[in-house]
């Protein structure tokens, strides 16, 4: 299977926490489209400098982090972000690190996303198309 990538949107999960309570407009949440490679492998969200700093996301800390090659570092995580996909959304933290907006496996359980291999594309999970079902 090759590489694959999906049009979400992220946002500030702040603003958007602001905007349900009515202190701020649609047009004041900052967000952007974004496209993001997909990697059922990799755990977390992680979105470039460049990307935290349109959405206006603080650092709040460092976390180790380990690479698929074996390598450990220090990362910086960022305020969470709202992201989007399709009719889903999921809120998490995320990593700044790196030039390229990647999608891990805990936003997709989140959102229960799933990646069609034969179409090599993120799709919502055809066992639940109308809303993501949680397994606790």
């Amino acid at each position: 299977m090759g590489l694959v990538h999906a049009e979400i949107e992220l946002s500030n999960a702040m603003d958007k926490a602001l905007q349900r309570r009515n202190k701020l407009n649609e047009e004041e949440v900052r967000k952007m489209n974004v496209t993001a490679l997909v990697d059922s492998g990799a755990y977390m969200m992680v979105i470039p400098d460049s990307v935290r700093l349109q959405l206006g996301l603080e650092i709040i800390g460092y976390e180790l982090t380990e690479f698929a090659n074996g390598k450990q570092e220090k990362v910086a995580i960022a305020e969470p972000v709202e992201v989007h996909f399709e009719n889903r959304k999921a809120t998490v933290d995320v990593l700044v690190i790196g030039n390229e907006v990647l999608l891990g496996a805990i936003p997709m359980e989140a959102m229960d996303v799933l990646v069609n291999p034969r179409l090599q594309k993120l799709t919502v999970n055809p066992a639940h198309p109308t809303m993501p079902v949680f397994r606790i």
